[in-house]
């Protein structure tokens, strides 16, 4: 005869199989939802990469507002004119051409004509920002093109009857927008969230939807990973903030730092935007989630 005992033993087996499980699930939602937590920031620059930075029209669109900057029409002017009065001996009269031509030349930045051509050449440079960022071809550093702008500052002087106005050349004026054999790995980090590109997002999605439901308490781990992307998107802003800091200390003495700034500004605008709204929106969402699930535990006591 089996003892009670014994009888008893089939049926803790199934019980702690049970545990087993619940606490293999458990751990599996738990590393699933970290897993969630540090791919939403991911995420966010991939489709940078991918959608506003491998896009030229989305690229140029980007870049545009940077046609009223003052400190970038500053630089352009200054280049320009730098490049312009190599050409012009003008003799005692060097100093007041060169302040003539740069005056010109700043009138020019605020046109519409300025703008066009400010798109146009940033359209051209599109390709070699693409390769500096994902390859590093060359030395990394990629040019803006201003023979566009040259040509029309030429075809104003020759119009205001200015000496020598047809010696201005057209050709070889140009200005560093980006250096990017500076920071070797950020290149190699931007080509691997390019390649990955919306990808990283349906992870997310995916590895936050299988962390819920392996949860016991589904609710309580929707909030956490609600919680855990809007802390990851924090460090994201964080992270903007210091490589911005970074960028600007490792500028070469001849690029102004407040144009550079500008730049920086311009190409993280949309990840910092994103980046805000996907916080915003997921505090807004985990106090949803636990203020609903205040209510319904709430329920049965009014009963």
């Amino acid at each position: 005869m089996s003892s009670p005992a014994n009888a008893a033993r089939p049926a803790r087996a199934p019980s702690r199989a049970r545990r087993a499980g619940r606490g293999f699930s458990a751990v599996a939602s738990g590393v699933l939802l970290v897993v969630t937590a540090l791919l939403v920031p991911l995420a966010i620059l991939s489709g940078w990469a991918r959608l506003d930075i491998g896009d030229a029209d989305e690229y140029v669109g980007t870049m545009e507002p940077l046609a009223s900057n003052e400190h970038i029409q500053a630089d352009i002017a200054a280049a320009v004119t730098d490049r312009v009065m190599r050409e012009l001996d003008t003799g005692p009269l060097q100093d007041t051409v060169a302040e003539f031509v740069e005056s010109a030349i700043r009138s020019f930045t605020t046109t519409e004509t300025f703008r066009t051509g400010w798109n146009a050449a940033n359209r051209e440079a599109h390709g070699a920002v693409q390769r500096a960022l994902r390859e590093g071809d060359g030395n990394g550093a990629v040019t803006l093109n201003l023979a566009p702008i040259t040509q029309q500052v030429k075809d104003q002087l020759e119009a205001d009857g200015v000496p020598f106005a047809d010696r201005v050349p057209v050709e070889d004026v140009e200005v560093t927008i980006l250096e990017a054999h500076r920071f070797p790995a950020a290149r190699q980090s931007f080509r691997l969230l390019q390649e990955a590109g919306l990808w990283v997002a349906g992870a997310a999605v995916v590895t936050a939807a299988i962390g819920i439901l392996l949860a016991r308490r589904t609710v309580r781990a929707a909030v956490l990973t609600c919680l855990g992307g809007a802390l990851t998107c924090g460090a994201l802003l964080i992270g903007i903030v210091i490589g911005r800091r970074a960028t600007l200390d490792e500028l070469p003495p001849d690029v102004s730092e407040a144009s550079a700034a500008a730049v920086f500004d311009a190409l993280a605008s949309a990840p910092r935007t994103l980046a805000w709204a996907v916080l915003g929106g997921l505090l807004v969402l985990a106090l949803v989630l636990a203020v609903l699930a205040g209510l319904r535990r709430t329920r049965p006591a009014r009963r």
